[in-house]
């Protein structure tokens, strides 16, 4: 496979590794446990860790095998270059961690993934001010910019009620103000969509979820696509201002979030994830079948109450998604009507096992308001449009007639 012939995404991301010298001829990058790296020049040593020269310090900072994967995510997101993490809260922490100070200004979607709400909690009472929106409209985000403003974040299809952000409005209104905007694109993911087409700064993916895809391994990453000018940036430190420009922001992320905080993907679990991610496109393709499947039988039945999933024509977002995106994904919810409890249909179900991952080859499913939304309480849970009936899917890729009927007979059980 040569470099500069353009090849589909599962040919690339299959070849990926052997774009680089491979250790003995193996096909996958082998797992480096090595946590230190010696040098016969010690002066080659000084070198590596005044960034002069590429090549690994010490298993906190970067590793051969993680590297692979990180080269392996790039060429997914069409990326100027990407530091991977030990989780994908660890990638969007990084981000606070080493582009914010007191007093600056976020806006984010207020439709966000229950530990990422958490996070920007925690953020708002260390001095930097969050502004939560409606980010289904670019209005919203609008009139929420201040001059203090610095990143904009939204998630692309929200969890767990499927909402989908403005992402191309968004994006131009970020590019036109100077703003750093962060992607979410764990639920599309890179084969769905690219962040980039929407002038997203930077794009995060939680790997654990369809990336690595078979629940075995966590991890995370954070893209910079390079669209972004850092020399507008007021928060690069001047130690990183060494570099060339377009470099600023990883090599700050990676010291002042990766290095410092110490939250680093280890060489097994990027294993895991590079070879998982090497089906990645075969396995949504056939999620995505099983959800637009299970949601049009779940809509037509009347003891649902509601059922949110973006490739469904009655989705608010129905339009905007199949104009960016190549599928709707796997990720769906439904409300059950009242009287029928949900802990019991869960219970029901044969196929469906409950859990809180996603993007697992397994169907998962899980109570929404009783389990990972349990902790914001009730009124947050309003505010977003969460019911108590609540059911999230993460479907799998069980044969599609198996789940139809298995979620059906849970209903007429």
């Amino acid at each position: 496979m040569t470099e500069s012939k353009k090849y589909g995404f599962t040919t690339t991301t299959l070849h990926s590794d052997r774009q680089k010298t491979i250790e003995h001829g193996s096909l996958h990058k082998p797992i480096h446990t090595s946590v230190t790296f010696g040098y016969n020049d010690a002066r080659e040593l000084a070198t590596v860790f005044q960034g002069k020269q590429s090549g690994y310090r010490y298993g906190r900072q970067g590793n051969p095998t993680v590297s692979a994967l990180e080269d392996k995510i790039n060429k997914m997101e069409e990326g100027l270059g990407t530091i991977c993490f030990a989780t994908g809260m660890a990638a969007i922490g990084a981000v606070t961690q080493a582009l914010l100070r007191e007093g600056d200004h976020v806006v984010s979607s207020a439709f966000l993934f229950g530990n990422t709400n958490s996070l920007w909690q925690t953020v708002g009472i260390q001095g930097i001010d969050v502004s939560m929106v409606d980010a289904t409209d670019v209005k919203n985000v609008e009139a929420a910019i201040t001059p203090a403003t610095r990143i904009v974040f939204v998630e692309t299809i929200a969890n767990p009620r499927t909402q989908v952000a403005d992402l191309a409005r968004i994006g131009k209104l970020c590019a036109e103000r100077g703003i750093v905007y962060i992607v979410d694109n764990t639920m599309t993911s890179p084969y769905l969509f690219k962040p980039k087409t929407v002038n997203a700064s930077i794009v995060i993916n939680s790997l654990t979820k369809s990336i690595g895809g078979h629940g075995n391994a966590l991890g995370g990453s954070l893209t910079d696509t390079g669209l972004f000018d850092w020399s507008r940036f007021p928060n690069i430190l001047e130690t990183y201002k060494r570099n060339p420009a377009p470099q600023w922001a990883l090599a700050q992320i990676r010291a002042k979030a990766l290095r410092d905080f110490g939250g680093s993907l280890g060489p097994e679990a990027a294993h895991h994830l590079a070879v998982g991610s090497e089906t990645m496109a075969l396995r949504m393709d056939r999620e995505c079948k099983n959800a637009l499947a299970v949601t049009q039988m779940l809509e037509a039945d009347p003891r649902v109450a509601a059922v949110y999933y973006p490739g469904l024509t009655s989705h608010p977002q129905h339009a905007i998604s199949t104009e960016l995106f190549r599928a709707y994904g796997s990720l769906f919810s439904f409300e059950l009507k009242d009287g029928i409890d949900c802990f019991d249909y869960l219970n029901r179900l044969k196929l469906g096992v409950s859990a809180s991952n996603l993007g697992d080859t397994r169907t998962l499913v899980i109570p929404v308001s009783h389990t990972i939304f349990y902790e914001m309480g009730a009124e947050r849970r309003a505010s977003m449009g969460i019911a108590e009936s609540l059911i999230r899917v993460s479907i799998g890729i069980e044969d599609t007639d198996d789940l139809v009927e298995d979620f059906r007979q849970a209903l007429d059980a």
